[in-house]
């Protein structure tokens, strides 16, 4: 039998057996608690928009497992004759693991440089006050506003006279280009969250500014460096228009290049593609997966303060 405080009873209202009685029924709600149909809209909100969100990937592998590249055309003869032919043929009669390498090298190499300079630009404009500081933020975001058309024939010039066309390394330096100016607003502002006093605490105990930096502040912005990793990731391996240009062996194509091989100019292979897509996606999750336990908290933190 359940018992009844006087904590849940009005304060100031006198304890009757009524009183008791009617607390019994009607129990006392907290602050925040919700009824059960709040809990009920919400749980149902949350599974709709989960359903919406997973819905294009279960019909990419839905089409993937389609054995002729005419069978999007009609969806619903799929489930009789449900094959996983795409995916032997993607993985032994192509260039797929070739795709892979050169792709994670590309990501790795741009997620490694990119979060590097992001992290040292945005500590310094968040800890030194040097004379254009503030301009400096404004110039990096200004220039996310060039269309990636107009800067693709300067950039293959400037490429062709160092030599780098062709080789990874300017593709690394393009996606850095792209994904440092965001990384480092977010790490700014991450590192904006860090009291300074931690930083003074490391010189009184005699280390430089990048002792400080390296061995103090980089493991608690642990959660800032994982949005900005996985953020500069997912933009070297989706980046297509650079890849395209700059590439010119097969062996080095990454996925972004290697899937436009499966088109033609009077066909496409779209079964081909679908399976290439879901594999694409393998490694990425794998990746999410790895930093996903910072990610709410560095991009909830980031934006806190400055």
């Amino acid at each position: 039998m359940s018992t009844t405080t006087t904590s849940e009873i009005e304060p100031g209202r006198p304890v009757t057996p009524q009183v008791l009685t009617a607390s019994r029924i009607r129990p006392v709600r907290r602050r925040g608690e919700r009824g059960p149909l709040g809990a009920a809209l919400l749980h149902g909100g949350l599974a709709v928009a989960s359903l919406i969100a997973l819905a294009p990937v279960a019909w990419l592998f839905y089409l993937s497992l389609g054995p002729d590249k005419e069978d999007y055309l009609h969806p619903g003869g799929i489930a009789k004759k449900l094959s996983f032919s795409n995916y032997s043929y993607v993985l032994e009669h192509t260039g797929f693991f070739d795709w892979f390498k050169s792709t994670m090298i590309v990501a790795l190499g741009t997620t490694l440089i990119g979060v590097f300079v992001a992290a040292t630009t945005g500590y310094a404009v968040s800890r030194m006050r040097f004379p254009g500081y503030k301009q400096l933020m404004w110039v990096l975001l200004l220039t996310q506003a060039f269309p990636i058309a107009i800067l693709i024939v300067p950039m293959y010039e400037i490429f062709s006279r160092l030599g780098l066309i062709d080789t990874y390394w300017a593709l690394i330096i393009i996606n850095c280009t792209t994904a440092v100016p965001y990384s480092a607003w977010l790490l700014k502002g991450y590192f904006d969250t860090i009291p300074f006093e931690i930083d003074e605490a490391g010189r009184v105990d005699g280390l430089s500014p990048f002792g400080t930096f390296f061995r103090l502040i980089l493991p608690l912005a642990r959660p800032g460096l994982a949005v900005a990793a996985f953020y500069n990731f997912i933009t070297a391996v989706g980046e297509v228009a650079f890849a395209t240009t700059f590439l010119l062996d097969d062996s080095k194509y990454t996925f972004a290049v290697g899937l436009q091989t499966f088109v033609s100019e009077h066909d496409a292979e779209w079964n081909y593609m679908a399976a290439t897509a879901v594999l694409i996606a393998i490694p990425v999750s794998v990746f999410f997966y790895l930093v996903q336990k910072n990610l709410v908290t560095g991009l909830t933190a980031g934006g806190t303060k400055g």
